[in-house]
């Protein structure tokens, strides 16, 4: 974070915006910058993302679902603009630590012997890490005597949008982060390499709640990607994992997607569609088509 942070300083903050006498290595100047730097970014990077993803990728079919709430969109959008800041918090004091140099980050190759394969090295790990900790950290959560006050606010949402990837109670939501910033005071990684997993786990976020469901075939046993999550959100106590199904497996709350057996949400849907298709066309559905849930007459 000391990369974004010196290059804030070097092209807003020290020209515009502090007095030129502040220090910029001052321990309350820095806070104040993160805080701004980080909210600045989580949002950017939260409508950015999500909504590439509603408008390009998401089948808005399934806001015709009958689990799909009233003013959904609008009341994950609200619930993650509020929620934000708060994560934000917690999540400074840990950025502040890394840009005063008690993290293991660095930001030259050559510091290690094996300095490319250290690199490679390093990203996997990270991977398998933290989706290691946010598996079991996200199935405590769903413990009777936490669940109610803190993970339920985010399954309020059983058909999600892209929206919803980010609409945690503070608590929660920075729980489940919490794995990617512990990663860098326990092994080195690169300055780089960090800030672009960073933004690449937010992008994931986005994209297992926008109800795609478009994994290679050959990837499927091994990827937690919409279909595995969407059934976490349906079924409740199924498919914890964040990038992978390793740790459902090995903690026995694996379960197939249903969309992989033609039982999800977007099958429903169709099947409904095509329904009111033979109802609308007297059980004959040669000229008509199915257009966003709807059925409409070919030409």
């Amino acid at each position: 974070m000391d990369l974004v942070l010196s290059v804030a300083d070097d092209h807003f903050f020290t020209p515009y915006v502090y007095p030129a006498a502040w220090p910029e290595d001052d321990i309350f100047r820095q806070t104040l910058s993160l805080l701004i730097v980080t909210n600045v970014g989580a949002y950017i990077l939260y409508f950015l993302f999500a909504s590439l993803s509603y408008y390009f990728v998401f089948d808005h079919s399934l806001m015709k679902h009958p689990q799909f709430l009233k003013n959904q969109v609008s009341r994950e959008i609200k619930y993650t603009v509020q929620a934000l800041p708060w994560i934000s918090i917690p999540t400074v004091a840990l950025f502040l630590l890394e840009v005063r140099g008690y993290s293991k980050l660095y930001d030259g190759i050559g510091e290690f012997p094996s300095g490319w394969i250290q690199l490679c090295v390093s990203i996997v790990s990270f991977l398998f890490f933290t989706d290691m900790l946010i598996y079991w950290i996200h199935r405590g959560l769903h413990h009777r005597l936490v669940y109610k006050r803190i993970h339920k606010p985010h399954h309020v949402w059983k058909i999600t949008t892209p929206f919803a990837s980010h609409a945690f109670h503070p608590v929660d939501g920075f729980l489940q982060s919490l794995p990617y910033h512990i990663y860098p005071f326990i092994f080195p990684l690169h300055k780089v390499i960090y800030l672009t997993l960073y933004v690449l786990v937010n992008i994931w976020s986005i994209s297992i709640h926008d109800g795609d469901f478009h994994v290679p075939k050959i990837l499927r046993p091994f990827i937690n990607g919409a279909a595995h999550h969407t059934d976490h959100h349906l079924f409740f106590d199924y498919n914890y994992g964040q990038y992978f199904t390793l740790w459902d497996r090995i903690g026995g709350s694996f379960k197939n997607p249903s969309s992989f057996e033609g039982k999800g949400p977007l099958s429903y849907m169709k099947k409904m569609t095509e329904e009111k298709c033979k109802n609308h066309a007297g059980n004959d559905c040669k000229n008509e088509q199915l257009f966003n849930g709807e059925c409409t007459k070919n030409e």
